[in-house]
């Protein structure tokens, strides 16, 4: 029997490319988030099965439901639909961030159809050339003629995973992608709810406060009159003219705003500035009476957030693998096939038939260090992707625990609000009776309905705080997850395993 003994630096060449393969199987990340803290409860407190009863509506939170998908119905305005719906169809940016999409998932298939399939091409070759002379043969040029058609064939075996874990890696960035599609849409549905019901309470809060401004007015313009008269000081008149001058001061401030929110409003549904919507009325929004509340362990599956930081980490995971699997041997194989000759005839004759198959086999040896600094520069960036998801997920409960918290604070700010304005309201109800019957001067009524309007300015925010913070807890929940994965994935195509230790 013959032995075959290999050159040293053959056999320390193979050593080091199987150590290394040894090494990727064992020590690759295998993109899995890390665990994370289970919180009993979101906030610093306990949160309770209900708010406090404000406007006669009693909020409850479902632990353990699913978020709603068009949670914006629950508010039971079609007008409230409809703007939601035109935003939802003719956003540019929503469109654009589609597009995007598309486009990267057309060049994840390209990345795989170029890397897990051979690439064949056809070509062809006619060419004239002109030689120099030979001297001993004569002083005359040689003209001849070149005719070549071939299909060549190329294919790099994937022996260690390097391309399959490439296009994972894409794979998990078009998922990134998609995500934050889901997210981007999502948050401009809250977008627009939000911006509906701001411009819906600043118009009611212009009105209440122009009323103040007509009544501040009419009771500057009387104690300028008794002042003239005598009957009250020179600072009576100038303090009634004080506050009038202050509450007017105030209003084209609150008017800007307004307008500024229609603007706003107008541009997230696709429209120019100048055709805003309408204001809702809003004593016509109803307050959604039970509010989901997702488990904490769920709701990693639910916030388009988290579900997008566990995509980037399962892309570093792979890009590990990819680097790992730079360091090992390649193989590549290559064949062509085809006709070729000096002349038509012969090109196309049985005599000019040509063929090549070849294989190639490479280990890297040295790069000056480039590859061991590029896999460390991977591992590197998958731990700070580790520790991206975890901030992820803190913010996510944070932004749900503060969501809560503000619910609770708004049903109890909106419950006093309420009896301070329905107390006002019947001390104006009253005085103004007395006034009609000759028993009380108008100054009293004015002063009466002014308390009256401030408590309903009171009101006013506090109700539109409450419902502005509910579309906020619906869009802190995220969508509902779906056992086959997220629609906006399904159309990613599926990607080979790698046979480097890193999963997908």
């Amino acid at each position: 029997m013959t032995t075959f003994l290999f050159p040293r630096h053959l056999r320390l060449t193979l050593l080091s490319g199987a150590a290394l393969a040894l090494a990727a199987c064992s020590f690759d990340p295998n993109g899995e988030p890390p665990a994370m803290p289970q919180p009993a409860h979101y906030g610093a407190e306990a949160q309770p099965t209900q708010t406090v009863p404000a406007q006669g509506i009693t909020q409850q939170f479902v632990v353990g439901a699913k978020p709603v998908p068009e949670w914006w119905k629950l508010y039971q305005s079609d007008a409230l639909n409809a703007l939601v719906d035109e935003g939802l169809r003719n956003s540019p940016t929503l469109a654009a961030t589609d597009k995007s999409l598309a486009a990267a998932r057309e060049q994840l298939r390209a990345q795989i159809g170029s890397s897990m399939l051979p690439t064949i091409d056809l070509g062809g070759q006619a060419t004239r050339n002109r030689a120099l002379a030979i001297p001993e043969a004569g002083p005359n040029t040689f003209l001849y003629n070149i005719f070549v058609g071939q299909l060549q064939a190329h294919y790099t075996f994937d022996l260690f995973g390097a391309s399959r874990l490439a296009d994972a890696a894409l794979a998990a960035r078009v998922n990134v992608q998609a995500y934050q599609f889901d997210a981007a849409r999502r948050a401009l549905a809250a977008n627009i709810v939000t911006a509906a019901i701001t411009s819906a309470a600043l118009h009611a809060q212009i009105e209440t406060t122009e009323r103040l401004v007509t009544i501040a007015n009419d009771q500057a313009r009387d104690t300028q009159r008794r002042y003239a008269l005598g009957a009250v000081s020179h600072a009576d008149q100038l303090s009634a003219q004080q506050s009038a001058a202050s509450l007017s001061a105030s209003l084209p401030g609150l008017k800007q705003q307004w307008l500024t929110t229609r603007h706003a409003l107008a541009v997230l549904l696709g429209r120019t500035p100048d055709a805003a919507p309408d204001d809702l009325d809003l004593a016509q929004l109803h307050v959604p009476e039970q509010v989901p509340v997702v488990v904490p362990s769920e709701l990693l599956r639910t916030r388009p957030d988290i579900q997008a930081a566990d995509a980037a980490l399962k892309a570093a995971a792979a890009d590990v693998g990819v680097a790992t699997a730079q360091m090992l041997p390649s193989l590549s194989l290559s064949a062509s096939m085809g006709q070729g000759g000096f002349s038509w005839p012969v090109a196309l004759s049985g005599a000019g038939a040509i063929w090549s198959i070849g294989a190639s086999l490479s280990q890297p040896l040295f790069h000056g260090g480039a590859l061991f600094a590029q896999r460390r520069a991977a591992v590197d960036t998958y731990d700070a992707t580790v520790s991206q998801y975890k901030q992820t997920v803190l913010a996510a409960f944070q932004n749900v625990a503060d969501t809560l918290a503000a619910l609770q604070h708004d049903a109890q700010a909106l419950d006093a609000a309420n009896i301070a304005a329905r107390s006002a309201q019947g001390i104006f109800d009253e005085t103004s009776g007395r006034y009609r019957l000759g028993a009380l001067p108008i100054a009293s009524t004015r002063s009466s309905e002014q308390q009256f309007r401030n408590a309903q300015l009171d009101e006013i925010r506090y109700t539109s705080a409450r419902l502005t913070d509910t579309a906020a807890l619906f869009q802190a929940m995220g969508n509902p997850p779906l056992e086959s994965g997220p629609s906006a994935t399904a159309a990613v195509p599926a990607v080979p395993a790698a046979n480097v230790g890193v999963s997908n």
